[in-house]
């Protein structure tokens, strides 16, 4: 699995499947093996390439801030590196703010976005939810950290599954690519900095919208203001699954993304042929 030297930093980057260029980028405390579960679906009709943003996984966790519009270079640059001109975009959370960046510096480089359980700008909730996660980092362990962050992210339900927030919460322990605190810090303040209200308007590539019914942390108004401010948008609310529907109702979220790339592609004809 391959590092490339972006923008003065290792990034770290992979790519499965064969078909049309899908790129994919995580949000907040993950790095590209979030999208694993929805991996086997995508890659049977895409080539899907994902990348560890600067300071999660495998890519470098520089000291110094980062923003949004940064790692939306980082991943321009990835694309010129590896000479995909243009892509399908999907980014979840803080990564659908790298992907609004990526798609308004360059519309040219995204032939399709979606934006799962997204925003253009936090209210006062987010914002502080957002602020205590990035100064409570350098302050508890790892195990605490999680304990605090993932009822925000699973709903009830998945909640009530025997062991399953605890096999997650050993999961992130033992993962061997834990995220440094000051990376959490830096991608907090990068994600409070963010603001795309003014700018949707100027999306023109067809784009989907999709939320979790039980989203708390970024709740249905936040996908509703995004779909009616990006130019015919699509927004599709999952039923079942709060902010980590990638995880809670996995296959849900792929069909969604699926359908919607599925109506991208040019209708088929046999040309007046007998078949």
């Amino acid at each position: 699995m391959p590092k490339v030297q972006i923008n003065g930093i290792d990034l770290f980057y992979d790519i499965k499947g064969t078909g049309e260029p899908l790129l994919l980028i995580a949000g907040f405390l993950c790095d590209h093996a979030y999208w694993s579960l929805i991996m086997p679906s995508l890659v049977s009709q895409y080539q899907v390439i994902r990348l560890d943003n600067r300071g999660m996984g495998r890519s470098s966790a520089p000291k110094n801030p980062y923003s949004l519009k940064q790692m939306a270079s980082d991943v321009a640059a990835l694309l010129d590196h590896i000479g995909i001109n243009q892509v399908h975009l999907a980014g979840h959370s803080m990564g659908s703010q790298i992907a609004q960046e990526l798609v308004l510096a360059h519309p040219e480089k995204v032939k399709s976005l979606m934006l799962l359980s997204s925003l253009a700008k936090g209210d006062a909730l987010f914002n502080s939810i957002i602020e205590t996660w990035g100064e409570l980092s350098s302050n508890v362990d790892l195990k605490l950290y999680e304990k605090v962050v993932l009822p925000w992210i699973f709903t009830d339900a998945f909640y009530s599954i025997p062991d399953m927030i605890e096999g997650l919460i050993e999961f992130a322990i033992r993962y061997p690519f834990p995220p440094a605190t000051h990376s959490l810090y830096h991608h907090s303040q990068a994600i409070l900095s963010s603001d795309t209200r003014d700018h949707l308007q100027q999306i023109h590539c067809p784009t989907l919208v999709l939320v979790g019914k039980q989203d708390i942390l970024t709740p249905l108004k936040f996908s509703q203001q995004l779909a009616q401010g990006i130019p015919n948008a699509e927004l599709v609310v999952i039923e079942r699954g709060g902010h980590g529907f990638l995880i809670e109702s996995p296959d849900a979220v792929v069909s969604a993304m699926l359908n919607f790339l599925g109506k991208l592609k040019p209708a088929y004809s046999n040309f007046g042929f007998e078949i």
